[in-house]
């Protein structure tokens, strides 16, 4: 189970409420401004579906967290995830990528350092390189009309050593070379794993990446669901024996060894 629902909230050109002094009212301010929010006071809580609670005293911060509730929008009190209906990740930004990394309230500062080493890995390129995606959708959805191939495709391209290697430099400029080309999806295929831990830092990485790409997910029914988990969310999933009729796509069984 986890946490916390990860979810990304748009609110450009929308009101926040912003109830804070010092340091960490500012940082609020500066937060929803970057994501083309408009921070306004407690008055105008009618106009506002989110509201961030930034003050020093505990129970002022308590009391007005309440009315903010009771107006019914949900609220973030600054270090009082105990009074929090959201919390605030720490942000990695790749425009339009954005990583977001939680602990779910339990230590911002853990959150902070992760997303500091993620920083080192995920390069600059990222953002152009999804940007370039999201203005061939037209092109991509002409050269693979059928939803399963073009996704197949995309997991081919973007795969480690793929054409559209989102670790290596200057992918989004091969997007049009991609397109025009002579690739074609990876073919349907049935892979056997044979899991014997109940750890999903076990799997192999082969193991992991056929997982997150498999269109259906066959298991026996020993498989820890923590396992299950590393596939798509989409992902049909089915207990083992199973005898009906599976899409074309990537097939996984995982067999408990």
């Amino acid at each position: 189970m986890i946490g916390s629902l990860p979810l990304f909230h748009r609110v450009r050109g929308l009101r926040v409420v912003v109830v804070g002094e010092g340091e960490m009212g500012e940082a609020k301010r500066r937060l929803v401004e970057r994501a083309g929010g408009i921070p306004c006071g407690e008055p105008e809580a009618h106009l506002a579906k989110l509201a961030f609670v930034a003050l020093e005293d505990d129970r002022e911060s308590e009391a007005v967290a309440m009315r903010l509730r009771n107006k019914g929008l949900l609220v973030n009190v600054a270090d009082r995830p105990d009074l929090c209906e959201f919390t605030t990740p720490s942000i990695l930004d790749r425009e339009p990528v954005l990583v977001a990394v939680s602990t779910s309230g339990a230590s911002a500062g853990l959150a902070k350092h992760l997303r500091l080493r993620l920083e080192r890995i995920l390069p600059q390129s990222l953002g152009k390189l999804a940007a370039k995606l999201r203005d061939s959708r037209d092109a991509m959805r002409t050269r693979f009309p059928a939803g399963d191939t073009r996704r197949r495709a995309l997991d081919t391209a973007l795969g480690e050593g793929g054409t559209l290697d989102p670790f290596e430099a200057g992918s989004a400029d091969r997007v049009d070379q991609w397109l025009a080309g002579n690739d074609t999806a990876e073919q349907a295929a049935t892979v056997r794993f044979s899991i014997t831990s109940t750890d999903p830092e076990d799997l192999t990485l082969r193991q992991a990446r056929l997982l997150g790409m498999a269109d259906v997910v066959l298991h026996d029914p020993a498989i820890d669901p923590a396992i299950l988990d590393r596939s798509r969310a989409d992902a049909l999933r089915r207990t083992l024996p199973y005898h009906g009729d599976l899409p074309e796509g990537l097939v996984v069984v995982l067999e408990r060894g």
